[in-house]
């Protein structure tokens, strides 16, 4: 069967994924970038903005295996838009432009759901009100065998978690304290007995975390 993959997952050093506020202008709440910017330094980042140049040491390492062998996505509806509650329209297309970097069908978790929305360069978004099990289900059928990226943001990779969905878990460390924002370790005490775990530091300051089933 299909693996269930988490992969460039920034958290604080107190355990939050993103920070408190997100809005239009703020994708990531009061946080801003901190939490990524070891990510924005890589080659595989600049390489997915159509750029040239980035850095090639441990954190691109860790970060250029984002892609291989994915199928189909899912995401939380905040990683999609900053909007909540009933969509006031359907103009709202992603952060990601009229080319998004996934390239698979992505399953959007939301209690709203809307019309399938196709975009350039194979990604369609799939708006599905669904639990966890329901929703890995559907993509996995859309994966056609590949793997089955969770690319968050924290309260669905932590559901998936609590689920016990989750085969590889990549959690990059940042030396920040955010102090607030959405955790994603709440509930899952003794998660490290269910998995392999390995650790490597990068002289960029971020520790890479991969949990991984034995």
């Amino acid at each position: 069967m299909s693996l269930v993959r988490v992969h460039n997952f920034s958290v604080s050093l107190d355990g939050y994924g993103t920070g408190e506020g997100q809005r239009l202008e703020e994708p990531f709440g009061h946080a801003g970038h901190r939490l990524h910017e070891w990510f924005f330094a890589t080659r595989t980042f600049r390489r997915m903005q159509g750029e040239e140049g980035g850095e090639t040491g441990v954190d691109d390492a860790m970060a250029r295996t984002w892609g291989e062998g994915i199928g189909a996505e899912i995401m939380g509806r905040n990683k999609f838009g900053p909007q909540r509650g009933p969509w006031e329209d359907h103009a709202w297309q992603g952060w990601w432009g009229a080319e998004p970097p996934f390239h698979t069908p992505v399953f959007v978790l939301t209690h709203h759901p809307r019309p399938d929305l196709e975009m350039a360069g194979g990604t369609t978004f799939h708006f599905l009100d669904a639990a966890p099990q329901e929703a890995l289900r559907r993509a996995r059928q859309a994966a056609g065998g590949l793997d089955v990226r969770l690319g968050g943001g924290p309260t669905m990779v932590r559901e998936f978690l609590a689920a016990d969905l989750v085969d590889h878990l990549h959690v990059v460390v940042v030396p920040i304290l955010l102090g607030r924002g959405e955790p994603l370790w709440d509930g899952l005490e003794g998660l490290e007995q269910r998995f392999r775990i390995e650790s490597v530091t990068s002289p960029s300051g971020v520790t890479h975390l991969t949990f991984t089933r034995p």
